[in-house]
């Protein structure tokens, strides 16, 4: 049994800050949280600054790193960023893919984030070719999250068309396992680990058939697995649902039984009333991507109404644009605010929750995300004597957080009661920018 303490200078622990607060970790879980303690006990590791439960990046495509900074010249859309996404997606190995994930999960260890979902569709061989593992691309990207020493859960994604009754491209080829049945056979192979859980996703309405919807629902529900899904991220695509459907991506999901409490949809950006009604009423999630969805120009999602109806929200960093959960929390925020012209649609807090306890529950870790006894003992400090955060008072913690900090103002990480990154440092992976360069240049070929 190991054991260790904490010493929080400074802790949020949900709705308010707290002075002076000792963590008890043992096997990787709090086992007590002791308020009060002025001063570091004997022995104790000290964390100066504002610790927050561990973040969780409910929305990674781990590849879409490789992109970032090159594709901003000139305009275009979604369809057309799309385009060099694929290019990209077809230099992919298992273990060029390794190489990069590694170094993006580093990447995320130092922006405070502990637990990552990766949304997860490349999985064979360019052509369509299974690899000698069927699950090589998938188990490379779980050993990089061990090596870069965060936890992860693997949204294996169902990909079997390239739109309403069309077959993949050429480049969607290495996505299709030919089937739900298919695809499901080969997810069962996967085993979870301590630091990994197997989810599902169903990639898209046009990419998996209505038909098969059900068989990716139920391999998800016999299993108790998160299930995501990119859910009305463009117009096109509820244009085209209607079309072939005459209902919206989210009646059609409705339909097929994959909303509820356990699915999480994805952007939720173009959604009807009656969409948000059915979201809402079925508990199912809402996870905004602020800054990829500016990025690619999809437009501002209706949180407000979202989360009023009763979809929980988390936040995910999707295409990695930038890899700053802070960033993402403060823009759900900042974006409504530019939208209805009025400011304050959620507190600070709530927009920390979103970050930490609903977007761990997203991913299927209910039992991280918060500082208490029988919590994982991931935690995330934040320094106050930066040039963004120097003189905010520390009570109001939360503000601080969202609103001044970012991922540059991260100065410890600690999963599982293991210190992953110390003053900034990450402690297993070193050089993380010379990495991440040489794993972005081996696929630039």
């Amino acid at each position: 049994m190991t054991k260790g303490t904490y010493w929080l200078e400074h802790a949020w622990l949900g709705t308010y800050v707290e002075p002076g607060v000792t963590v008890e970790v043992t096997d990787g879980r709090i086992g007590a949280v002791r308020t009060g303690t002025p001063t570091p006990p004997p022995g104790a590791e000290v964390l100066r600054g504002l610790t927050l439960p561990g973040l969780a990046n409910a929305h990674s495509h781990a590849f879409h790193r490789a992109l970032r900074g090159t594709v901003q010249v000139g305009s275009g859309t979604f369809w057309t960023w799309r385009e060099v996404m694929y290019s990209v997606a077809d230099r992919l190995t298992p273990e060029t893919y390794h190489a990069l994930a590694r170094a993006v999960y580093a990447e995320m260890a130092l922006a405070g984030i502990t637990c990552v979902g990766e949304f997860h569709y490349v999985h064979h061989a360019p052509g369509g070719t299974a690899y000698a593992d069927p699950n090589a691309m998938g188990e490379a990207l779980i050993a990089a999250a061990a090596e870069a020493g965060v936890r992860i859960t693997l949204l294996d994604t169902c990909y079997l068309s390239s739109g309403f009754g069309e077959p993949p491209t050429a480049h969607q080829l290495r996505f299709s396992d030919g089937s739900a049945e298919a695809w499901a056979e080969r997810c069962s192979v996967l085993k979870e680990r301590d630091h990994a859980r197997i989810g599902a996703a169903i990639h898209s309405v046009r990419a998996v058939p209505a038909g098969q919807l059900a068989t990716v629902a139920r391999w998800a529900g016999e299993r108790r697995a998160p299930l995501h899904v990119h859910l009305s991220e463009q117009t096109a695509e509820n244009d085209a649902c209607l079309a072939a459907h005459g209902r919206t991506p989210t009646r059609l999901l409705a339909d097929h039984g994959v909303l509820g409490p356990r699915t999480t949809g994805v952007h939720n950006t173009h959604v009807t009333d009656e969409d948000i009604a059915l979201l809402g009423d079925s508990g199912t999630g809402t996870c905004m991507c602020p800054t990829t969805e500016r990025d690619l120009a999809d437009g501002i999602g209706p949180a407000v109404a979202l989360q009023r109806a009763g979809s929980p929200l988390s936040l995910g960093s999707d295409s990695h644009a930038v890899i700053d959960l802070l960033e993402e929390a403060r823009a759900m925020e900042l974006d409504e605010r530019l939208r209805s012209r009025t400011r304050g649609h959620w507190t600070a807090a709530a927009l920390l929750r979103a970050a930490t306890a609903d977007g761990h529950a997203a991913l299927g870790w209910d039992d991280a995300g918060t500082i208490e006894p029988g919590a994982l003992a991931d935690l995330t400090t934040i320094a106050l004597d930066s040039v963004r955060t120097a003189g905010t008072l520390p009570r109001l913690g939360a503000e601080t957080a969202v609103f001044a900090a970012g991922a540059a103002d991260v100065r410890h990480t600690v999963v599982g009661g293991r210190h992953v990154v110390r003053d900034g440092v990450h402690t297993l992976v070193p050089h993380v920018p010379q990495a991440l360069a040489a794993a972005v240049e081996a696929l630039r070929g």
